[in-house]
């Protein structure tokens, strides 16, 4: 991040200009330059920012799955009774790694940028870029990030009513094509 949140060191009423035992350049010598101060910088108010944490139910993470993969099998046209077989092996083996990795036990916290997608959780920070988020699809339980490389999804019950109009117009400016920012 190109910006902090800490305040600044206690002791400096004038906001930081006055720094403790700096000499005068003619000290210094005809070359050197005094210490230059560092100006704090305050974050954009970004117009795509979100902050929440998510702690997954087993039916709700199931329903996410099932649905998923349900669009995925309709997306490549396979019928049925492959199409039945190929849902119900995605979605049990879903919920096979949902409770092996014990994600029912795990708060993540999302922070939701311009830059990005931070989740937090006990095992460690996934940085996700916006080049990695292929798709945001909206399904019955809540919102589906489909990467490159696995899926996010967020419950509606995670968000307030600001936080998932927020949401939607995340979805509508990656559709549109605003949210392609430079990969890192």
């Amino acid at each position: 991040m190109l910006w902090s949140n800490r305040s600044r060191a206690a002791g400096h009423s004038d906001g930081g200009a006055a720094l403790l035992d700096q000499p005068d350049a003619a000290d210094l010598g005809a070359d050197a330059m005094p210490a230059a101060t560092i100006p704090v910088v305050h974050p954009p108010a970004e117009r795509y920012s979100l902050h929440f944490w998510v702690r997954y139910s087993f039916a709700e993470y199931v329903r996410f799955m099932w649905e998923h993969g349900g669009y995925l099998i309709r997306r490549r046209h396979i019928r049925w009774p492959m199409g039945v077989y190929l849902r119900l092996k995605s979605t049990l083996s879903a919920a096979t790694h949902f409770v092996l990795l014990q994600r029912g036990k795990r708060t993540y916290e999302f922070q939701i940028d311009q830059h990005g997608i931070v989740r937090t959780s006990d095992t460690g920070v996934s940085l996700i870029d916006w080049s990695d988020v292929e798709r945001i699809r909206t399904y019955s339980s809540g919102f589906m990030m489909v990467l490159k490389r696995g899926t996010l999804p967020i419950p509606f019950r995670c968000l307030n009513k600001d936080e998932v109009s927020a949401m939607r117009g995340i979805v509508e400016a990656r559709a549109a094509g605003e949210l392609q920012f430079r990969a890192s």
